[in-house]
């Protein structure tokens, strides 16, 4: 079993990167939130079904409770402000870039909720991870367009904030009970919310062809079940300044999977990028080094 969480990670960095490139797909055929309210209640229809088939068990009221507000955090609000941000013109480089923040922003917070010690190296990696993303990004960006308002700025910042906030509550609050269980009112909250922001701003219209049914079924199955239960596992695992750091590897392996599937531009610059994005979250997530016993020598 410990053999098979060290793919964990790496697995979790390929899936979650993914999820930006069926964003692309779904994003022409539906509002984001009316999208994200679809994608969140059949997440939780399938995890719920399940439970009934493997006999789950279920959570607690406190339990359920706090999953919800994680899941509030996490999805409804991080996503949430993504998606809308894009979709009201925000460049999607310069989008990342400001979610790039994040292992900076949920680091502070370990240090400040969970009493996370946060060591000098793992600053380093932290910063170094940042300057890879932004190297990784910096071709994307481009002319940043009439879509950069302070709007679009405030939710991208939001949503930033809302993933931070969510991952630490999941690790204090709502990490002892069964992951399934936990999940699945992860998408309970998200789906609120995104169900009330849609009926409130959007007017609902979805074009239904085979690039929004592909975008969701990938998106539901391989994002909000398979990427989502292994960064569960992570936060109940690991410490959140090194899980979170591990979202620094994400434009990087987006930008590959996008420069494979659409030809997108892949330069010396953003390879160099992606080289210093994996030793900042080598230096985040390394393992100190246990000093072996020293035996004192017997004296004649």
């Amino acid at each position: 079993m410990h053999s098979i969480k060290r793919f964990i990670p790496a697995s979790f960095v390929v899936l979650w990167a993914t999820g930006f490139i069926g964003a692309r797909y779904a994003m022409p055929w539906a509002e984001p939130f009316t999208f994200l309210a679809a994608r969140f209640v059949l997440a939780a229809v399938l995890l719920a079904a399940l439970m009934a088939a493997f006999g789950s068990r279920r959570a607690t009221r406190a339990e359920a409770l706090h999953a919800t507000g994680a899941g509030i955090l996490m999805h409804g609000v991080y996503l949430g402000g993504v998606f809308w941000a894009i979709h009201r013109g925000m460049p999607a480089g310069l989008s990342a870039l400001i979610v790039g923040l994040q292992p900076l922003i949920t680091a502070v917070m370990a240090g400040r909720f969970l009493g996370e010690a946060i060591l000098p190296r793992h600053w380093a990696g932290l910063g170094i991870g940042l300057v890879g993303v932004v190297i990784v990004l910096w071709p994307k960006l481009g002319a940043l367009g009439g879509g950069v308002t302070a709007e679009t700025l405030a939710a991208s910042l939001v949503s930033v904030l809302g993933m931070s906030a969510g991952t630490i509550w999941q690790k204090r609050f709502a990490s002892g009970g069964d992951l399934v269980a936990a999940t699945t009112w992860q998408y309970v909250g998200g789906a609120s919310v995104m169900v009330l922001a849609s009926l409130a701003f959007e007017t609902r219209t979805v074009v239904v062809n085979g690039e929004l049914i592909f975008a969701m079924a990938w998106l539901v199955l391989v994002l909000s079940i398979g990427a989502i239960f292994l960064l569960m596992v992570m936060i109940r695992d690991g410490e959140m300044s090194k899980v979170a750091s591990l979202f620094y590897l994400v434009p990087a392996v987006t930008a590959v999977i996008a420069w494979i599937l659409f030809g997108e531009q892949l330069n010396l610059v953003q390879i160099v990028g992606m080289a210093i994005a994996t030793l900042g979250v080598g230096l985040a997530t390394a393992q100190p080094t246990k000093n072996q016993p020293t035996r004192a020598r017997a004296s004649r």
